[in-house]
């Protein structure tokens, strides 16, 4: 005797109808990932907001200068009073070598000083041998010499003023800050001194400097200094997840982290599938079958340019995909929309 499995012809139809979809669905996907893999396209969507890191930033930093701070440089104007002896003052220009020129002391360095240790150094001067307790003011007349220039990923890049001992999140402040496209980290490049040293690049992890306070990546900057922050690599995020597009890599940034900002996995969406395409240079890449369920996988850090596919799972394009099509009152039929089209 034959057993009989569908207690309707219904059943039947409804069983062909899902084998029928899963195997075009199943053609599809091979085709669809070979054009994923050989020229993906993505969505555009910018990166992320810096806002609070902005915010970090400017309650750390102190950009209130006090005229006693300058730091003197060539072709800076300086009033020099000796309020002991009027016969003193004079009004004097800072030479290219950094050097003024005193009544009775001749040329005296005063380069890199701040007006305040300029003031100290030449009342020490005048103690050793003229008058027994001089009281000497530096006033800057005119502030030429000290510039810093931040370019990249701030706000307002440029070049500034720099009149006064500041740190590297000081001056950042006067950029007004960073802009969402900006990397975490920061350049500080300085050019050798006139003896051809002190020069050299040196970089900065923002993270740690504002987030975590590592107060000794907060560098002091000199004049002539120029800070530059990058922009953050991208990496691309495509199939089977809620927000397609493209991310910026503002920090470290797991494979598990990256799938959670293009909004999680769709529920048609095939953990054991999930497809990482890394460009290696020169025009050559690596596709990567991963099964984002592993632990280590999910620690996997996205790099520049990376593009993260995800499957669907067959079964669950199918049973996502399946509804219910009410046409003439009272007739109702089955229906199927591909969930990842």
């Amino acid at each position: 005797m034959r057993k009989t499995f569908f207690k309707t012809p219904g059943q039947a139809l409804i069983l062909l109808f899902l084998a029928a979809v899963v195997g075009c669905a199943s053609g599809q996907d091979e085709q669809m990932d070979k054009l994923q893999v050989d020229g993906y396209s993505v969505r555009s969507l910018r990166g992320q907001d810096t806002e609070t890191l902005n915010e970090q930033l400017f309650a750390a930093a102190n950009i209130n200068t006090d005229p006693s701070d300058y730091l003197l440089g060539a072709g800076d104007l300086l009033q020099v009073t000796v309020f002991e002896s009027e016969e003193l003052n004079c009004q004097v220009r800072v030479s290219s070598r950094g050097h003024v020129t005193l009544p009775l002391l001749g040329q005296v360095d005063v380069k890199g000083l701040s007006a305040r240790e300029a003031e100290i150094h030449i009342e020490d001067l005048y103690r050793e041998r003229y008058l027994k307790d001089p009281h000497v003011s530096v006033f800057v007349e005119a502030h030429v010499s000290q510039r810093v220039t931040l370019l990249g990923q701030f706000k307002n890049p440029g070049t500034y003023d720099y009149p006064t001992k500041m740190r590297l999140m000081d001056v950042m402040a006067l950029g007004g800050g960073m802009t969402d496209q900006a990397g975490r980290t920061a350049q500080v490049r300085r050019a050798p001194d006139a003896d051809g040293e002190g020069g050299g690049t040196f970089l900065v992890d923002l993270d740690k400097m504002i987030r975590e306070g590592s107060s000794e990546l907060n560098i002091e900057i000199n004049g002539g200094d120029m800070i530059f922050v990058p922009e953050a690599g991208m990496f691309f995020v495509d199939g089977a997840v809620r927000k397609p597009g493209a991310y910026h890599i503002t920090r470290r940034t797991g494979l598990s982290e990256a799938l959670s900002l293009a909004g999680g996995m769709a529920p048609y969406a095939d953990p054991e599938k999930v497809i990482l395409i890394r460009h290696l240079g020169d025009g050559e890449r690596q596709v990567l079958e991963l099964d984002i369920q592993d632990f280590e996988v999910q620690q996997t850090p996205v790099t520049d340019r990376d593009v993260i596919l995800v499957k669907a799972s067959k079964t669950g394009r199918v049973l996502h995909g399946l509804g219910v099509n009410i046409g003439i009152p009272g007739v109702a039929g089955f229906g199927y929309r591909d969930p990842v089209k």
